[in-house]
């Protein structure tokens, strides 16, 4: 059975990362498993995980943008800017729909964010949210992210919208949720939250935690597998001449002319039509940086 590509799973809410991660190692008996972008535990949507040599594709598919739907609730704000948090400042729910139109404008491109106390990024390598619990203060964290869409997609009652974000890795929606409440003269925090695509990964083509076992019982399990080739495919192709198969495999680079010119970059290596994994092209020449055969 094939046991390896990346595993585009359906992660519930009140399950970790980590813990989605467990259940791919035992269901694929692969040591090798590893995920591309936590997910809270309370959040629900897609996790990619990759298993066996695919987890060599973390650096070209972790950084790929994500689009995320979530509820925005204004009237209150938490000290962990989502609904599993204590009320630290209460404000106006009654904002108008025509009102958050009017903001979401400014949340859009390329911005600062103040990433959250109750967050796993570090501070002289220890985790923010630790410092949180020892009491302890936190510093600031500020990182650049990029907003390519926010939309209003409809109000769900009184203070409670429900949106759509396309953004960078790293942008913390709970944190665009705390900053849209100020921006609107009032407070708010992110309720329900859920991804639903993560770079070439959708929501649509995605396997629950029991589906997967479904597919084991009747060993069916590698129907869930995206090839790394597949996961791959939003890099352009580059086919080399079959005689340089042996060259390219031992980690020799090859000039390229004419018609294979191309820009610098990441490219699918083929070699005879034989995808070999992860191609650079650096100043016409071309050499494989991850190999997959």
């Amino acid at each position: 059975m094939i046991r390896e590509g990346v595993v585009p799973l359906l992660k519930p809410p009140g399950l970790s990362s980590s813990d989605c991660v467990v259940d791919v190692r035992r269901l694929f008996g692969e040591k090798r498993v590893g995920h591309l972008g936590t997910l809270d535990p309370g959040a629900a949507g897609i996790l990619p995980v990759c298993v066996g040599r695919a987890v060599r594709l973390f650096d070209y598919l972790v950084d790929k943008d994500k689009t995320y739907r979530f509820e925005l609730i204004l009237g209150a704000a938490t000290d962990t800017q989502d609904l599993f948090g204590q009320v630290v400042e209460t404000g106006p729910k009654d904002i108008a729909a025509a009102d958050l139109e009017a903001v979401l404008p400014h949340f859009r491109g390329d911005l600062e964010q103040v990433a959250p106390a109750y967050s796993a990024l570090k501070s002289n390598g220890q985790k923010l949210y630790d410092l949180v619990l020892q009491g302890k203060d936190v510093p600031e964290k500020r990182r650049p992210v990029t907003i390519r869409d926010l939309t209003l997609l409809r109000q769900e009652g009184e203070g409670r919208f429900l949106l759509e974000m396309t953004c960078s890795r790293g942008t913390y929606v709970r944190t665009v949720c705390h900053d849209l409440g100020h921006a609107l003269g009032t407070c708010g925090h992110m309720g329900a939250l859920l991804r639903t695509r993560s770079g070439p990964f959708s929501v649509d083509r995605s396997f629950t935690v029991e589906e997967l076992m479904t597919l084991k019982e009747q060993d069916r399990l590698a129907e869930a597998l995206i090839c790394c080739e597949e996961a791959l495919a939003q890099f352009p192709a580059l086919e080399l001449p079959e005689d340089r198969l042996i060259p390219t495999q031992n980690g020799l680079p090859t000039d390229l002319h004419g018609d294979d010119r191309r820009p610098d970059g990441t490219v699918r290596l083929y070699c005879g039509g034989r995808f070999l994994g992860v191609g650079k092209v650096e100043k016409d020449r071309a050499r494989l940086a991850v190999h997959l055969y």
